[in-house]
């Protein structure tokens, strides 16, 4: 004995119904509490590039500090030969 596998006959009826109920089905973006796409799109630093920043940052702070402490050093100099 023989079997026939057929598929389900649809009506057009059935097959616009079908495609109506998966097209419900998908959701749809929640407009309330949205990002804007540049935010969703953000690129959230790495450890290591937060540490580099941190490190440009604080060579950057000492720079000034050298700086004004040979400015002072400079004046001391100028007082002593004054």
């Amino acid at each position: 004995m023989k079997g026939l596998a057929v598929g389900p006959m649809k009506t057009s009826e059935c097959s616009e119904w079908w495609v109506k109920r998966i097209n419900d089905n998908i959701p749809r973006p929640n407009t309330e509490n949205s990002q804007s796409m540049e935010e969703h799109l953000r690129v959230v630093p790495t450890e290591l590039e937060i540490i580099k920043y941190d490190f440009k940052r604080r060579n950057a702070e000492l720079e000034k500090k050298i700086e004004q402490m040979d400015e002072e050093n400079m004046n001391l100099r100028l007082d002593m030969d004054v």
